[in-house]
């Protein structure tokens, strides 16, 4: 069990640096993108920045998340804690 929960953890640690790879990425993406239409301001570029990187580490960590809890053993403990089982 404990091996299990650290390669988990070890995963969960690769994958939330390439999120965050991914986030810087999409960032210089959206930067681009605004700036073929219009002048980037420096207000424009602080909200493009907050709103992508944090939307993306959002989304992409929580599902990650969601992953370690299953790949860790952590959902199995609470599936076994609640179930009940009816005894003849």
């Amino acid at each position: 069990m404990a091996t299990e929960h650290a390669k988990a953890w070890a995963e969960f640690r690769r994958m939330l640096v390439w999120i965050a790879l991914a986030g810087v990425l999409m960032v210089a993406g959206a930067l681009w993108y605004l700036s073929l239409y219009d002048a980037l301001y420096p207000s424009a570029i602080a909200a493009t920045v907050g709103g992508v990187f944090i939307s993306t580490l959002l989304g992409c960590g929580l599902f990650a998340a969601a992953f370690f809890s299953d790949k860790s053993g952590h959902d199995q403990s609470v599936t076994d804690a609640t179930t009940h089982e009816d005894k003849p």
